[in-house]
């Protein structure tokens, strides 16, 4: 019946117009909707790409480029200030490295060395020193600026950025605790450009690092330094290259049998120009160069290619006993990398000994402590070098699982006539001997000398009286006997 209706008709004719009218209005709303989704996502971009320009996206610190930036404008700003109030206001500029970053990464991984960044730059931006700039340069560097008057407020930041650090860091139930090394400069005293004060904060850091000091302030000597060292690492670099460092060999005599014992591996760097020089002329560049694991593996694989070389020649086989630096010794690879060493040159384990000395131990006890245990396991013996010298402890012997002592040079040049250094000398073999390690002295030059360590019950000496440290080719008279 309503079909035939004429209202119905009326009806059918108004739903159509208002389906196309609701239709086109919602078409219409939905544009606009997503044009302005479209519009605040491009804005969210922009935003996110202008933040990601000025700062770092791991840590939220300023990126090194704005960091830099807002130090320009903060010294401007300053020198402004200072002349306008007659004041003398200051900016100091820190730059902070992490002591053995790669050792966290290595061990806790990188998700939880990335936190510990990131806790680091904010631990910086909330400081009670009001820093001015808060800055991520590189890895685990960072810059921390902040104003000042009085050397004492500097001397207070110093203290407070060692006791951000240095507070435990805690990560689903572990606890991280870390070191830094601190460089600092000052404006307008020691430069007036940002760069320059970047040069110089970072000079000073590598003087702190190098040199193993928690804090170091920038002097005018650094920038020579800096300069020699760059030099320096160019005819390094050459010399690995071109092999031009050769080992010399240093016999030392077993004082039970008489006999050749062993002999101490000491590098010589045998300059085209100057000819051959002693380690004082390039080591401590070296070290400063941070090229100490590069050089360490370069003089070990030198030694275990020697001892392939005389077992092939005068079938024998004589222990070689190579110094380790604190870097290498407590880098993870050693052990790893001793092991290819060995494979690789067919050399047993008992005839490489690794040396280091008592500050390499105590620096990280506990980790010296694993290192030597698992070298130990594969057979290779370690020996504590220049003992005395160090920290002088004789109660951290009962601990350490190490095989030999050598008793330094400074102790024996007297030992004959001076009642201190011989009783000193008899107590090192007596609490050695009771700790089940063996003992060999440095430095002897006189029979009298051999006679009284003899007399002493020392196993072993090594010094000119014996023989001065030997090229491959004179070694060979003593590899010839049996």
């Amino acid at each position: 019946m309503a079909l035939t209706e004429p209202w119905f008709r009326q009806l059918e004719s108004f739903l159509l117009y208002f389906d196309v009218a609701a239709h086109s209005i919602l078409g219409f709303t939905l544009l606009i909707w997503m044009q302005g989704a479209e519009r605040f996502a491009a804005l969210n971009a922009i935003n996110r790409a202008q933040y990601l320009g000025k700062h770092d996206s791991l840590t939220g610190a300023l990126n090194r480029e704005q960091v830099m930036a807002k130090l320009s404008d903060k010294m401007l700003e300053l020198t402004q200030t200072n002349k306008v109030n007659k004041s003398q206001v200051k900016l100091a500029i820190f730059l902070l490295d992490i002591k053995q970053f790669k050792f966290i990464n290595d061990t806790y991984g990188l998700k939880i060395g990335d936190y510990i960044l990131g806790e680091i730059a904010n631990r910086l931006n909330h400081s009670v020193f009001i820093p001015q700039a808060v800055g991520r340069l590189s890895g685990d560097s960072f810059m921390f600026v902040i104003e000042f008057e009085q050397l004492s407020h500097v001397d207070r930041a110093v203290d407070h950025l060692h006791e951000l650090i240095e507070r435990c860091f805690h990560y689903e139930q572990q606890e991280i605790k870390i070191q830094a090394s601190v460089g600092y400069c000052f404006y307008p005293g020691d430069a007036d450009k940002s760069e320059d004060l970047l040069q110089k904060a970072n000079l000073a850091l590598h003087h702190a690092e190098t040199n193993n000091i928690p804090t170091v302030a920038f002097e005018d000597g650094m920038q020579a330094q800096g300069r020699h060292l760059v030099l320096m690492e160019k005819q390094l670099r050459l010399a690995l290259e071109n092999d031009e460092f050769i080992l010399y060999y240093q016999p030392q005599l077993n004082l039970l049998t008489n006999k050749l014992e062993g002999v101490e591996a000491l590098v010589r760097w045998q300059h085209p120009e100057k000819g051959v020089l002693p380690p004082s002329e390039f080591l401590s560049e070296m070290e400063a160069l941070g090229m100490h694991n590069e050089f360490d593996n370069y003089i070990l694989t030198k030694a275990c290619q020697a001892s392939e070389r005389w077992f092939k020649l005068y079938q024998r086989r004589v222990a070689i006993a190579v110094n380790i630096t604190a870097v290498e010794f407590q880098d993870e690879q050693l052990v790893t990398n001793m092991q290819m060493l060995l494979q690789k040159y067919g050399i047993p384990s008992k005839y490489i000994e690794l040396e280091i000395t008592e500050n390499v131990v105590m620096t990280d006890i506990t980790r010296a402590m694993n290192s030597i245990i698992k070298l130990q396991s594969m057979g290779i013996k370690v020996s504590i070098d220049d003992f005395g010298t160090g920290y002088s402890s004789l109660a951290y012997l009962r601990d350490l699982p190490i095989d030999k002592i050598k008793i330094d040079r400074s102790f024996i040049q007297e030992v004959e006539s001076n009642d201190s250094d011989l009783t000193i000398v008899k107590s090192m073999i007596d609490l050695s001997h009771g700790l089940g390690k063996r003992v060999l002295a440095e430095g002897v030059e006189t029979v009298e000398q051999l006679n009284l360590l003899r007399h002493l019950g020392c196993d072993a000496v090594q010094g000119y009286y014996i023989s001065r440290p030997l090229p491959e080719e004179k070694l060979a008279r003593y590899l010839e006997r049996k």
